[in-house]
């Protein structure tokens, strides 16, 4: 079976799908403008699953304009292209699997709509089902590789991890449930993450390193609605969103945890957003966190010495990493693996700091950005270092970036 089945055709098309007699629906009425300047994957041997932690209503219309997934199934069970199933979806962020990053470059994302900790609609499992199964077909990929956004992303160091991580995200984790991996008609799982035992990450949250790979939780059903069977779903722990001793911000929030739009009330009354907080470490228990950005992959910026801290502070074990990128307020570029310990400690005051980076270029008239780092060059979490400053991808103007410009990208 070839790619043809799954041709762009305008309007709600019908598909047989091989593994039964049912009939898939596809709706391109979301289909995002970004096709067009998204690269053809050269490879795809994982299919990604996600949970958009929000309503189709609210859902539909992000992901269709930044592109973020090749397809999304909505409550109803409805399909919806977003990128063409060829092509990178900007769906997984920050990640990796089996030492690739990048896993965009190498799957399709899924975006189903729910949220990570709670059971989908009957309707869902059996349009999700359907879709894999078609797509495990077009690209041989084994059941092992459906994996959920979960397994993949990971978070470089932070104020409360050393050490780049497993863990950034808990979306799709119910995929990795053998409960729910049935109803998709899945055999198998990963059995473990092969970048944690390679000690390329390390395990940042042990609940949903057991959720992913220890023994299958308890399945609860819900009350059917007469006439309809009961949904079926898995019995995930109870998510606080009180800061504790077992409950940083950062494990509340994630990525979101300094976020503008992310709200910090203390137990005396005190409100503040999360950019207004300078040292999370000293939130007093008890301040109850509000995440309320619609980002699932909040876009990485660099941080600044002096104002985030030491380069200890701000890239950890990792400070002598060649992916830790360091600019110098006049615009020198060192890496990491080029500087030792008592220099990382002494960069001057306002060095901008880039984490899990890699550093292309120069650019030239005949290697321009778009051959360095793909269509990410457009990207907010991509930097262009136009003489002293960090340019991001999408604010560029790519006709005036100067010849010998460098590129640090993901």
């Amino acid at each position: 079976m070839t790619g043809k089945c799954l041709a762009l055709i305008v309007g709600t098309v019908m598909l047989m799908v091989q593994t039964g007699c049912a009939v898939l629906q596809f709706d391109n009425s979301y289909y995002s403008p970004r096709n067009k300047e998204r690269s053809v994957r050269k490879s795809t041997t994982l299919i990604v699953l996600h949970t958009t932690e929000a309503p189709s209503n609210s859902a539909l219309r992000k992901l269709r304009d930044l592109g973020e997934c090749n397809y999304c199934v909505t409550e109803s069970g409805r399909v919806y292209r977003i990128i063409d199933h060829r092509r990178e979806a900007y769906h997984a962020g920050r990640s990796m699997w089996n030492g690739r990053t990048n896993v965009d470059s190498f799957s399709v994302g899924i975006e189903i709509c729910g949220y990570h900790n709670k059971p989908l609609t009957a309707a869902q499992y059996r349009a999700v089902a359907d879709l894999v199964g078609e797509l495990k077909n077009i690209y041989r990929i084994p059941d092992q590789n459906v994996v959920s956004h979960a397994h993949v992303a990971y978070g470089t160091p932070n104020k409360w991890h050393k050490r780049s991580h497993r863990g950034r995200k808990r979306c799709g984790m119910l995929f990795a449930q053998p409960a729910i991996r049935k109803r998709l008609n899945l055999k198998k799982r990963p059995a473990f993450d092969p970048d944690v035992r390679a000690g390329r990450l390390v395990v940042g949250d042990q609940y949903l390193n057991q959720v992913l790979y220890g023994k299958a939780l308890p399945v609860v059903s819900k009350i059917a609605t007469p006439g309809k069977p009961p949904e079926v779903g898995v019995q995930l722990a109870e998510e606080s969103n009180v800061i504790s001793p077992q409950h940083s911000a950062w494990y509340i929030a994630r990525d979101a945890y300094n976020d503008p739009t992310t709200i910090y009330r203390f137990p005396n009354g005190t409100v503040k957003r999360g950019n207004q907080i300078a040292d999370f470490r000293l939130i007093p228990t008890g301040t109850k966190v509000e995440v309320n950005s619609a980002q699932e992959n909040h876009p990485d910026t660099y941080q600044v010495i002096g104002v985030n801290g030491n380069a200890r502070d701000i890239a950890g074990d990792e400070a002598l990493s060649a992916e830790t990128i360091y600019v110098y307020p006049n615009g020198r570029v060192y890496q990491g693996s080029q500087l030792n310990a008592e220099k990382v400690l002494k960069l001057p005051y306002n060095t901008k700091v880039l984490v899990g980076y890699k550093k292309g270029g120069p650019i030239s008239a005949s290697r321009p950005a778009s051959a360095i780092c793909g269509g990410k060059w457009r990207s907010k979490d991509t930097f262009f270092l136009i003489y002293t400053e960090l340019i991001p991808g999408n604010k560029v103007d790519d006709s005036k970036i100067p010849a010998g410009t460098y590129v640090f990208y993901k």
